[in-house]
């Protein structure tokens, strides 16, 4: 019963059991002695006695109790916490042995033996790296060749999930909404149309030519689809794209092969943290007050597996149709001049939604944000139903309710750095969420909390937090 239970918590208890225990033997040995005593105005001193004595207790034992909580509590949680996040988020940060001075050996143990493993995983390290280094070397040269080759391609996956484009792909698709690694194919192509060739190339085995439009209707692509021999999935070649591109620049590959054997649908809570798409955002507005002020900029990247999606980047400014007050241009530097021009919230809204689909949302201070795009809601023409996860919740759940959920604290916990020229722009907060995001997943894990249902769970716990930040 008590195993699910902060430690803190439980140490609480303890102390809440001693109080209740030594006001009991109090009572007793009050009423047995006021039992033996003469009528005659003594058992009135008794209970007064016992009234100094147990308010007396009460105060020594929550006295002790803070102290006990301040210097060995609270230490251990942040001990434990740093060594959580040395082991499952690979994160080489330096234990705080000051803040656990109180515990004897065992933060200058721990440091040690933390110290010791970092030392015997150099080795292997760098042997990743070498290795890393040498397939990274082969990708620039399979990039460089796939860039002298005038042909827009997309690896599909059997269930229609787009799991590699190419830079002259992204901007073929980009054409309807922003490319993204497992996105359905149908979400930028008619679906009936891709369909049916995909049935002929199952018939046949053999590439299959077909006229395929966008999903708006507004574009029309002369395609291939290839089959991948012994691999499930198919490659969609836009055979048009040399007349609208020209491979004049580096296009990097976008790619997760791993998502070829992705499970099926499942409920997302069902569903393991690694398994999950998340879109890490962050505003910048007017103001503080979301029934009143406006977004002037969205800034969003995925993470996919575990790992940021370096080529999917959502970045607008958004024209707020009001002037933005010179307080809130000191914080974020987005200017009435910036903003001219812009798209307005209904359209860079739609935009965003469709970065968006089929995502978890993820932000510092969820419902703030939230706020501002739901009001907007009806305008856009979409709905935000996205399960959400906030980072300051996923930081309570980690490192306790007690410590800061700031996201400089976060980052300055998680050995994180936001260049300064970024910080407070939606797009650098963006980044450093997602990366704050990518340290905790695999200790959150750590803890038992696999699944999507069992961390909302737990952020459940900490809900006031979010209310006391709003």
């Amino acid at each position: 019963m008590l195993r699910g239970l902060s430690l803190r918590l439980r140490v609480f208890l303890f102390f809440c059991l001693l109080a209740v225990g030594g006001l009991g033997l109090t009572g007793v040995a009050l009423y047995l002695g006021s039992a033996r005593a003469p009528a005659s105005g003594v058992p009135q001193a008794f209970v007064f006695s016992g009234l100094i004595i147990g308010f007396g207790l009460m105060a020594l034992i929550a006295g002790v109790w803070l102290l006990f909580d301040e210097n060995v509590a609270k230490p251990i949680e942040r001990l434990a916490a740093s060594l959580r996040a040395r082991e499952a988020a690979a994160l080489d940060l330096e234990i705080d042995t000051d803040a656990a001075r109180y515990l004897g050996d065992l933060a200058p143990a721990a440091a040690g033996l933390a110290g010791r493993v970092s030392e015997q995983t150099l080795a292997t390290a760098q042997a990743v790296a070498s290795e890393t280094a040498r397939l990274t070397a082969e990708k620039d040269r399979l990039t460089a060749l796939l860039t002298d080759i005038p042909v827009a391609m997309v690896l599909v996956s059997p269930a229609h999930q787009i799991v590699l484009y190419d830079g002259q792909a992204a901007e073929v698709l980009a054409q309807t909404a922003p490319p993204r690694l497992n996105a359905l194919l149908f979400d930028y192509l008619n679906r009936d149309e891709v369909e049916a060739a995909h049935t002929r190339l199952n018939t046949t085995g053999q590439d299959v030519s077909a006229q395929i439009t966008s999903v708006d209707g507004r574009q029309s692509y002369a395609t291939r689809l290839r089959p991948l021999g012994a691999t499930a999935g198919y490659l969609l070649i836009f055979d048009d794209s040399v007349a609208q591109i020209a491979p004049d620049e580096a296009r990097p590959l976008v790619y997760d092969f791993e998502l070829l054997e992705m499970p099926g649908d499942q409920a997302i809570e069902a569903r393991s943290l690694e398994e999950l798409c998340f879109v890490v955002f962050d505003t910048e507005t007017t103001g503080l007050l979301p029934h009143k002020d406006a977004v002037v900029q969205i800034g969003a990247v995925r993470v996919l597996r575990g790992r940021l999606v370096r080529g999917e980047v959502f970045d607008t400014l958004v024209d707020p149709g009001r002037p933005i007050p010179p307080a809130s241009t000191r914080v974020h530097r987005v200017t009435d001049a910036m903003v001219y021009g812009a798209p307005d919230i209904a359209k860079a809204g739609r935009q965003f939604h469709h970065f968006t689909r089929d995502a978890v949302i993820v932000a510092h201070n969820a419902p703030f944000d939230m706020a501002f795009l739901r009001r907007d809601a009806q305008t856009m023409g979409v709905t935000w139903d996205h399960p959400i996860l906030d980072t300051v919740l996923l930081s309570a759940v980690l490192f306790g309710a007690s410590e800061t959920h700031t996201l400089d604290a976060l980052c300055d916990r998680l050995g994180v750095t936001i260049p300064e020229n970024l910080r407070h722009t939606a797009l650098g907060d963006a980044q450093a969420t997602a990366e704050v995001l990518v340290a905790m997943l695999p200790m959150l894990t750590a803890r038992g909390f696999k699944t999507f249902g069992d961390v909302i769970a737990q952020t459940r716990k900490y809900g006031r937090l979010i209310e006391d930040l709003n």
